[in-house]
């Protein structure tokens, strides 16, 4: 996964603020594709099949959330996925450059978190490129660390890290 913060630092409440009337979480819809499809190609440097992110949004409906503007268009989103008995898994994780380090990366996780807690899920998993220090380092305040180092992993050739925590 690419960054999702510009930095990882934690945002100030000012920022928060600013960014809550005008930015709402809800679930996925079917109309969100193109501008989910958007957001990967530029900021996590990937293409998928369009229909992938109905798939997924149907295996967990909750585990599907999205960043909305005030014009109901998505600039952020957390997929996670259930593959593993009480375990969930961040499939894909961003939010479009021009809303980043105003809070938005923090809101989606917390939402992320708290329904993995609702659904007595006892761990969370998620990939990183071990060249994203800042997407390492946000995760760390939400309490991943390090379990593991996937040689190769990305179609780049890169390694990655396997992250994990406890719920």
């Amino acid at each position: 996964m690419r960054c999702i913060a510009d930095t990882a630092s934690r945002p100030s409440t000012s920022g928060l603020n600013s960014l809550a009337p005008a930015v709402g979480l809800r679930g996925f819809r079917n109309r969100d594709t193109l501008g989910i499809s958007r957001i990967v190609a530029e900021s996590l440097h990937e293409h998928y099949d369009p229909s992938l992110y109905q798939s997924l949004s149907q295996q967990w409906p909750d585990g599907f959330l999205v960043a909305a503007d005030s014009a109901d268009q998505p600039v952020g989103f957390l997929l996670g996925v259930t593959q593993v008995e009480g375990e969930a898994r961040i499939l894909m994780f961003a939010v479009d450059r021009p809303w980043r380090a105003r809070g938005l990366g923090s809101r989606l996780m917390e939402a992320f978190l708290a329904r993995t807690r609702q659904r007595a899920m006892r761990r969370v998993t998620l990939e990183v490129r071990v060249s994203n220090a800042t997407a390492i380092r946000f995760y760390t305040r939400f309490s991943f660390s390090v379990t593991d180092l996937l040689r190769g992993y990305y179609s780049d050739g890169e390694n990655g890290y396997q992250m994990a925590r406890a719920l």
